[in-house]
């Protein structure tokens, strides 16, 4: 079983190990693994030995039933039948229940690759009886160097600073990479800059937000109300403009603690950059502004004037001094008010022993019961 997200070459990797294990001359020269009749019709797309079923279309008892069927033949080249099935965790309950006697007692020439993004879809009993293999995601400092591999191999010219905008936006899929290195090629005639790469991918770049930080630490709300003005009429939404600030404020605080490069995905000179920055914030405002800007993203859906509830989650940031003292002063408030009420509580309790001590104890006063003699007139 292969699990992992999206994009980090699950399939790619089951169809290798597939055409591994049929090869008839397994060396470690790559030549000689051409020249066998398994690895030659694997390459040609016609081999018979592999057999891939996508889950997501073909989820249903008699599409299992098929490759049980199936499973039963031996190869007619090669020692083994593979099957490789591609987002296993989208079977049905009866498919995985149809599909478990074959997986528990296989034919010994048939091998099964399972491929999923979401292993806890998946029932224990097929999980116990394969052997699991968890992908990572793909650090961008790795999708960087691929993609500069590319770059060289296609005669594209490329920023670094471009790439890096797409290793980002990417979120650890090498996949997605491609995808957008692609079209973005097709756009910009070859030529990646971070202008034309944040222009047709509608996003800032890193100088954008050390910009508004810079708005930020002057407090000058006009020139933020101002840079925010300008990013809404190219477009860019805000809730990806609002996870930018996140993010940035985060790169902050990290940099702020972490002095090694070899736990920080992000280039060495913009690393300089967070650490310059970042130490004009103290480490609480940095923590209590993406607590703004996270409690911002929550509630955006919820209001109905979206740019103005934007505009005042930027307005709270710059005016960060007033928002601490604030927060000061509903803690004080909210400890007097627990002062007073525990002051309530004893005088009640007190009160509460009062009464008892009166309902268990006589008082000094003399009184005469009705009962007595002196109550009797002779």
């Amino acid at each position: 079983l292969f699990c992992g997200p999206r994009g980090v070459g699950k399939t790619t990797c089951a169809r290798i190990l597939a055409k591994t294990i049929n090869c008839l001359n397994l060396s470690e020269d790559s030549e000689a693994c051409n020249m066998c009749d398994s690895c030659k019709s694997f390459n040609e797309n016609h081999s018979f030995n592999i057999h891939e079923l996508d889950a997501a279309s073909n989820n249903s008892v008699e599409d299992i039933r098929n490759l049980v069927d199936q499973v039963r033949f031996a190869p007619q080249v090669g020692e083994y039948s593979i099957y490789i099935i591609d987002e296993v965790h989208m079977l049905s309950s009866s498919a995985f229940n149809a599909f478990l006697k074959t997986l528990e007692e296989p034919p010994k020439h048939a091998i099964f690759i399972l491929a999923t993004t979401e292993k806890q879809k998946i029932i224990p009993t097929i999980l116990s009886r394969c052997q699991i293999f968890d992908f990572k995601s793909i650090s961008m400092q790795d999708i960087i160097s691929h993609l500069q591999y590319v770059s060289s191999k296609e005669g594209i010219q490329s920023e670094k600073d471009a790439l890096n905008i797409i290793a980002q936006k990417s979120g650890g899929s090498l996949r997605d990479s491609l995808s957008m290195f692609d079209r973005l090629v097709s756009f910009t005639n070859s030529k990646l800059t971070i202008d034309e790469v944040t222009s047709n991918l509608n996003i800032l770049d890193y100088e954008s937000y050390f910009k508004f930080s810079s708005l930020i630490i002057s407090k000058d709300i006009p020139g933020v109300l101002s840079m925010y003005d300008k990013i809404y009429n190219r477009g860019i939404d805000d809730v990806n403009f609002l996870n930018g600030i996140a993010k940035h404020f985060r790169e902050l605080l990290i940099n702020k603690f972490d002095t090694s490069e070899g736990n920080s995905d992000i280039d060495s000179d913009l690393m300089n950059k967070y650490k310059e920055q970042g130490d004009t914030f103290l480490d609480e405002d940095l923590i209590l502004m993406i607590d703004i800007v996270n409690n911002c993203i929550i509630d955006y859906q919820k209001v109905n004037d979206k740019r103005i509830h934007t505009e005042i989650c930027l307005m709270k940031l710059v005016s960060l001094e007033s928002i601490k003292k604030k927060n000061s002063l509903i803690k004080t408030s909210k400890f007097s008010n627990k002062i007073i009420d525990e002051e309530h509580e004893t005088d009640k309790l007190i009160s509460v022993n009062d009464t008892e001590n009166k309902l268990f104890y006589s008082s000094n006063e003399k009184e005469v019961s009705s009962l007595s003699l002196a109550s009797l007139n002779f």
